[in-house]
């Protein structure tokens, strides 16, 4: 039994096909959240390229990013280039989350053993002991149960299953907000790549969806109330101070609705797995929006459970060791990527936020022009520091 989301729904998939009974629940009643993660990376494409899906995935209206780029009033530097992976995809797709989410269910769905619920809301877990035999949901108003050899926990950084059980995550990094907007993208403006703007104690983040430029406005914690009392053209300003290119298209932000506020946080359990249940993607580690690997990171979790439990789950059984076998190997390459994460959270964004000349740091310096270390963060967000495979295809 799965409950939520990518890594729910790249598990689902993944089980289904191999023969194992899966339930799915939503707690929605569809996959259209806005504002959520777009982008499809390299490692991500390469599992779905071992069942045959990236050709068909690629056929759906995407765009690349093939490159990452830093703007500030006194210089431009690349930052990454995907170009230079020895992959089939040297680059990131940008995907609406609803399209990606919908491809995956219409591909689990022809397997008769995968079954999707949706607007079901888990309200409790059942027990038999100390095991996890299922859980207990509402759907229509109505209390159903549902029981299961395990339980997945994948339901994202407000997780559900968390407060259920009574789990506490250790914070992983210092919070910060990033308000989310969206602005016209024009046939010409021809960018295939990620762009960050720093200047005046300010931070955007830009890349390009199919037919919308989509804007992170990078905050500290707690200064959007600021920000909004300046009023809306102060705001729209402070945008074309950055990027003057956009003219006069951030007039079509037209209130603080078109503006989407999120709170970024990043934590880690400390167990993810108990008899009978095993907790991944954010349910187990909320990732900060650094780098933009969370959606890959839960997939990776996904792909692992898989290779580590598919041929208990045949016959009917999900033995911990199992499941404690999915922690040890995922738990050492989010530890690592959320500490790289903070460092780039204090050691970059913060200084880009404190309104003084913006520089980089000299090891960050250091690694961009030199040959052997340049390409470091694009293997990083491409492929994670742990690439996974699929063990049986």
């Amino acid at each position: 039994m799965i409950a939520h989301r990518f890594a729910a729904l790249m598990a689902a998939l993944l089980l289904a096909r191999r023969g194992v009974d899966v339930t799915l629940l939503e707690m929605h009643k569809d996959f259209d959240r806005d504002f959520r993660g777009d982008t499809v990376h390299a490692s991500t494409l390469e599992v779905l390229d071992q069942i045959g899906l990236a050709e068909p995935l690629h056929a759906l209206p995407h765009a690349k990013m093939r490159s990452i780029t830093l703007h500030t009033p006194k210089r431009v530097l690349s930052l990454v280039n995907f170009g230079r992976l020895r992959t089939r995809f040297p680059y990131v797709m940008i995907m609406p989350q609803a399209d990606f989410l919908g491809f995956l269910t219409q591909r689990a769905a022809a397997y008769p053993n995968f079954h999707l619920r949706m607007n079901a809301q888990v309200v409790d877990v059942l027990r038999d002991g100390e095991r996890t035999i299922g859980v207990r949901f509402m759907q229509e108003g109505d209390a159903h149960e549902l029981y299961a050899p395990l339980t997945v926990a994948c339901d994202g950084r407000f997780s559900r299953m968390r407060k259920i059980l009574q789990l506490e995550a250790p914070a992983q990094a210092p919070p910060m907000d990033v308000a989310w907007l969206r602005l016209p993208r024009h046939a010409d403006d021809g960018y295939e790549e990620g762009v960050f703007y720093i200047g005046n104690g300010r931070m955007l983040v830009m890349f390009n969806r199919p037919d919308t430029w989509q804007i992170g406005y990078v905050l500290p914690k707690g200064d959007f109330s600021a920000v909004k009392s300046l009023g809306m053209e102060a705001f729209r300003k402070s945008i074309t101070d950055l990027a003057p290119w956009l003219g006069d298209r951030p007039k079509t932000i037209e209130q603080w609705h078109d503006v989407h506020l999120l709170s970024v946080k990043s934590d880690r359990l400390i167990r993810w797995h108990y008899p009978g249940l095993l907790l991944i993607g954010d349910a187990a580690h909320v990732m900060s929006p650094v780098f933009g690997v969370g959606i890959n990171y839960a997939i990776a979790d996904a792909v692992e459970l898989v290779n580590a439990a598919t041929e208990t789950l045949l016959r009917g059984d999900a033995p911990e060791s199992a499941l404690a076998e999915v922690q040890q190997l995922r738990e050492r390459p989010t530890r690592i990527i959320q500490q790289m994460q903070a460092a780039v959270q204090e050691r970059i964004v913060k200084r880009a936020l404190d309104g003084k000349e913006f520089d980089l740091p000299p090891i960050a310096k250091l690694v961009l022009r030199t040959p052997l270390l340049r390409d470091i963060p694009a293997r990083v967000i491409a492929s994670g520091l742990s690439p996974v495979r699929l063990a049986v295809v």
